[in-house]
């Protein structure tokens, strides 16, 4: 019996034996050219390699401890890195590799209402990502033939943006103004109005601090907006190169779903902080400063990630990517060098007014400064009936306004048009995080052309607003229908949202009428007041 079970034993080791043989017979080792460079410098966020005589502009170069950075300067006898990662384990003589491709990013569907950074790691403590797909950051912007004219408009739900700096879908609306005025607010209610709306959007946070980063997250849970939207996040303590990368892997994730037909609405917040990490790692890379110690590229780093935005014709997919850039002024200049910037590569600008946001004016937007090159072609033809002649008045106002801060005597028409113009701005006037919907922005300008607000008292005029923002739910669904279309408003429909909101003054209108009377004569025994008191005035 022992054996037999060496026979078996030993028929198993020969069989092993056997199959190692033929194993080691057929195998033919192949010799894999393998590029090593070495790291001879480390600075702030940036490496100076020697070697890699083969690799390539922005090309993936892999350093110890899954570190990675991008050729940057590629020069004869070395390679100027930019890290993209926490490099303080790195050390000159360690050895990098060359990663054969450029710097891509996941996009997919998995990515909604996930915060990540620019190299796809979640920062929401959710898992891991899932997706299947990647994209290159840097990709060409799509073919002017292959672009359609901007036609459909993008609510906002801010009645001063969309009634007279409108935007469409596909455009580039830059907005800027100095610190402390309401830039992302206004970005955030954008996002916040297109639950609904069917638009995919991307929320990029560039060098922004973290609790300012947490509270825009919070807010856009709070209010079910991240169901529908990505963050990506580069903190102020973050490797520049991170924050360099950041908005144009954001914008590779938002042509993901613009290329499946989706509408996508992208913020950079804020391409300052952008501007200035390119600065910095451009100096350190030794490249030779222009003005402001800006490169000389750095308006062509902005134009090639603006001309991404677009829509697409309808035989491409119909998709569009709307872009909102962000930049921070400094002491109102808008003249100055990454403004004037950015001012030229959009297709208009928000500009937000310190003196408005002291007064209270919210938001801030100053209506004379601010344009919008296409959108007016997207705004829907109910808007256009009333925002040329608010717009007027308004324009006509703040002039008046300017001149009668000197102590002149006004005319009764003059006095009449600051008086209206008070009222259109107390309307303009809009809280945070409550964008207003459609048919009930249209029935309170339409409720403002038609004079129903002058017998009003301005403190009173904010729930006068409320009452007619809430009468709007009255306004029969066909003509909501027809509001959201292309047609003109009809004579019939503007005058049935014209009795609604005028039934909904009545109650303001006959508490205004003994002020009115005592206002009138008040005001025929006395001059305009003084510079010093009206300023008081608005103030309170």
């Amino acid at each position: 019996m022992m054996s037999a079970e060496h026979e078996t034993l030993q028929g198993a080791i020969d069989q092993l034996f056997s199959g190692l043989r033929q194993a080691r017979e057929s195998f033919s080792p192949q010799l894999v050219p393998r590029e090593v460079g070495t790291i001879t410098m480390l600075a702030t966020g940036i490496a100076t390699v020697s070697g890699l005589p083969g690799v390539g502009f922005e090309e993936l170069l892999s350093f110890p401890g899954d570190v990675s950075g991008i050729a940057f300067n590629v020069d004869e006898d070395e390679i100027g890195v930019v890290l993209l990662g926490e490099y303080s384990h790195l050390h000159a003589g360690d050895e990098v590799e060359r990663a054969g491709r450029v710097m891509d990013v996941a996009v997919g569907d998995g990515l909604l209402g996930r915060v990540i950074d620019p190299l796809g790691q979640p920062l929401d403590g959710r898992g891991v990502v899932a997706t299947g797909d990647r994209l290159p950051i840097e990709r060409p912007a799509v073919p002017i033939m292959d672009r359609a004219p901007v036609t459909v408009p993008l609510q906002t739900g801010l009645k001063v943006i969309d009634a007279l700096i409108p935007i469409g879908r596909g455009q580039r609306e830059l907005i800027l103004g100095d610190r402390q005025t309401g830039k992302t607010a206004i970005a955030i209610d954008a996002i916040l109005n297109q639950r609904g709306q069917e638009v995919i959007c991307v929320y990029c946070a560039i060098g922004q601090r973290a609790s300012a980063v947490a509270k825009a997250v919070a807010i856009l849970r709070e209010k079910g907006a991240m169901e529908y939207t990505i963050v990506v996040v580069t903190e102020g303590n973050a490797p520049p190169g991170l924050a360099y990368i950041a908005p144009y892997a954001a914008t590779s994730i938002a042509e993901y779903f613009m290329a499946a037909g989706r509408d996508v609405l992208i913020v950079y917040d804020d391409l300052t902080q952008h501007a200035r990490a390119y600065r910095e790692l451009s100096l350190l890379l030794r490249r030779p400063p222009g003005r402001e110690a800006f490169p000389g590229d750095i308006f062509y780093i902005h134009s090639r990630l603006l001309e991404r935005a677009t829509r697409l014709r309808e035989e491409h997919g119909g998709g569009s990517l709307t872009a909102l850039p962000i930049i921070e002024t400094q002491a109102q200049n808008i003249a100055a060098y990454i403004p004037t910037n950015l001012i030229s590569i959009t297709d208009g600008q928000i500009y937000l007014s310190p003196s408005l946001f002291e007064l209270g004016v919210l938001p801030a937007v100053d209506v004379g400064k601010s344009v919008s090159r296409v959108g007016g072609k997207a705004q829907r033809a109910a808007y256009r009936a009333v925002a040329g002649d608010l717009k007027l008045a308004y324009a006509q106002f703040e002039e008046l306004e300017t001149f009668a801060r000197f102590g002149a005597r006004l005319d009764e028409d003059s006095r009449q048009s600051i008086e209206r113009g008070r009222r259109i701005r107390a309307c303009l006037k809009q809280a945070e995080l409550a964008p207003v919907s459609v048919p009930a922005q249209l029935a309170i300008l339409l409720a403002l052309t038609a004079g129903l607000f002058d017998p009003v008292p301005l403190d009173q005029m904010t729930p006068a607003q409320e009452a007619v923002n809430e009468a709007a739910a009255e306004i029969p669904l066909e003509v909501c229908a027809r509001l959201a279309g292309a047609d003109e408003l009809s004579d019939d429909d503007r005058q049935a949202i014209v009795d609604i909101a005028r039934q909904a003054l009545l109650h303001f209108q006959g508490q205004a009428a003994p002020r009115a009377e005592a206002a009138s004569g008040k005001a025929a025994q006395t001059q305009v007041k003084s510079q010093p008191e009206r300023a008081d005035e608005e103030k309170s």
